[in-house]
């Protein structure tokens, strides 16, 4: 049985086995790509050459952008790429970077950061310039990003120190850790529990504080008196709202279901929504209720 040390490269799964169909994948990857590129592009270019956009909310999802930006090239890119060519392999070195872990966390991160500037502007509005100033925003930010490179580099180094033992094919179309540790002994993974452990507990506090802000949220638009209130202050958190239950669902779906209902083409239809649809969906999600936003573009 190969070992890690004898691993060079790595086979990622395949969207098709035909020429046809591969060339076909090409080219819905490269639409997809180039839609997601030009949405979040002109919210980044919007909310940049805009000073009216210059606050927290829009000040978010321009990380929010910059993060999907990264996290669809870091997963298409290599897909159209073994589609165009007719490859499926990645280096060992290409498939030990961070960089999808570190995308994924930081989205996760600031979704949680901008359900609590919703929280803040429906729940406090009178306190939520001091609560959510310029200062305050950027070290959030900060805090998003810093927070899980370290941890994102920690928890990859770890895995790809595990001995390989199950060969080099991954049953995903990029490289992600816990198709990694598919690869390993059997009695090696539990020296990866930990880090396990610790980015379940995040993500589960993540999700909690998500939810006890939204249902602060809904109750304190209930009890706006003015139909017309209750529904501008719904509608400024519905895109924030369709963003994480499409983020939440896909992801949790992906990784949560029982192995009876595991199979590739399920598998690799999971991994796709979760990965490529909500960056090239997003801008348009945002823009479509934010009369400034589309004023702008």
């Amino acid at each position: 049985m190969p070992n890690s040390s004898s691993i060079t490269r790595f086979l990622l799964l395949p969207f098709a086995n035909t020429r046809e169909l591969q060339l076909l994948h090409f080219w819905l990857f490269l639409g997809i790509y180039l839609a997601a590129l030009l949405g979040n592009g002109l919210i980044i270019a919007a909310i940049t050459c805009n000073h009216r956009l210059h606050t927290a909310m829009y000040f978010f999802l321009l990380n929010l952008s910059l993060v999907d930006l990264g996290s669809i090239s870091t997963t298409l890119r290599k897909a159209m790429a073994n589609s165009l060519w007719d490859t499926r392999d990645i280096s060992y070195q290409g498939c030990s970077a961070p960089v999808f872990f570190i995308f994924m966390s930081a989205e996760f991160s600031l979704l949680t950061i901008m359900a609590y500037d919703r929280y803040v502007a429906i729940c406090q509005p009178l306190h939520y310039r001091t609560l959510l100033g310029s200062r305050a925003c950027v070290r959030m930010a900060a805090a998003a990003w810093g927070s899980v490179f370290p941890y994102a580099v920690l928890h990859t180094a770890n895995t790809f120190s595990l001995p390989l033992c199950q060969g080099n094919a991954l049953d995903q179309f990029f490289c992600e850790i816990p198709q990694i540790l598919k690869l390993s002994c059997s009695d090696a993974y539990l020296r990866e529990l930990g880090p396990i452990v610790v980015s379940a507990s995040l993500a589960f506090g993540c999700f909690v504080f998500i939810v006890v802000s939204y249902v602060q949220i809904l109750r304190a638009v209930l009890r706006i008196p003015s139909e017309q209130g209750r529904h501008k202050a719904f509608s400024t958190c519905l895109p924030h709202l369709v963003v994480v239950s499409l983020f939440l669902s896909t992801v949790m779906f992906s990784h949560l279901k029982p192995p009876s209902m595991s199979s590739q083409s399920l598998n690799l239809l999971m991994s796709f929504l979760y990965s490529v649809v909500p960056p090239a969906v997003n801008p348009l999600i945002y823009s479509m209720r934010n009369q400034e936003l589309k004023d702008t573009l």
